[in-house]
């Protein structure tokens, strides 16, 4: 079995393949690649493999815009932080995922619902994707969050948003003109709705917006120190697996 793993992250891609290994040894990991347009030069030039695990996030942005560009015509496991209402349409559509952080046992059963499923997958799966993520997924991202604060519903709009920050163990929007307000949605939630091109997550408690970045400094064990337009209450720092990703980020525009 011929497998692609599609995710942005080399520690995680590399976690990936080594349970992989141990779980199939019979299977191959052929390639390994980090953005959408990697990807479509790969699958264009390439025969298509057995199985893809592909990364929801990538470094360009979601892995949906691959789909349209390539027809892609063997099963695919998704790995997400998507609520449940997502996850169950992938799951209608015969399509597995497997939540971040995954263990052996998540990629184990993953492999078994492949193994169950495989003819359903070849045969009717690919056919609707199309149009489930296009259901799923807004072109160019949430324009505005709804949040209540003093007794009263607020709209924020989206692009006066600096970053949404983790606060009392509560989702935080900071808005350029300093002002705070709590959302209800996680930050993984907040980070599937918002555009790619426009936000980038940091890492478990920041998503930032490319208009609120200032600079970006070296830092030790080759981290990255990002300084953004208006006070942030924790230094903003990128570790060297992500720095190279978020580098791309603010370059690809």
């Amino acid at each position: 079995m011929n497998i692609i793993i599609i995710e942005d992250e080399v520690k995680a891609a590399r976690s990936l393949e080594t349970i992989i290994t141990e779980v199939r040894p019979e299977a191959k990991v052929i390639a390994k690649l980090q953005s959408i347009e990697s990807s479509v030069k790969y699958l264009t030039e390439n025969k298509q493999p057995d199985l893809i695990f592909m990364d929801i996030q990538l470094s360009d942005g979601l892995c949906f815009e691959i789909f349209k560009t390539v027809k892609i015509s063997c099963p695919i496991i998704f790995c997400t932080a998507f609520d449940e209402y997502s996850l169950e349409a992938f799951k209608a559509n015969s399509v597995d995922y497997v939540l971040k952080p995954f263990s052996k046992n998540d990629i184990i059963d993953a492999f078994r619902k492949v193994d169950e499923l495989r003819s359903f997958f070849q045969q009717s799966a690919i056919t609707g994707l199309n149009d489930l993520l296009a259901q799923l997924t807004p072109p160019t991202g949430k324009k505005s969050f709804l949040v209540f604060k003093n007794n009263k519903y607020i709209t924020i709009a989206t692009d006066s948003i600096a970053f949404f920050y983790i606060r009392n163990e509560l989702s935080t929007i900071k808005c350029f003109d300093l002002q705070e307000y709590t959302v209800n949605q996680s930050l993984d939630q907040i980070s599937s709705l918002l555009s790619p091109s426009q936000f980038f997550r940091l890492n478990r408690q920041y998503i930032v917006n490319f208009s609120a970045v200032k600079e970006v400094e070296h830092y030790f064990m080759r981290k990255l120190y990002v300084k953004l337009v208006i006070p942030t209450p924790d230094k903003l720092l990128i570790n060297k697996e992500k720095a190279p990703t978020f580098l791309s980020w603010l370059e690809n525009r």
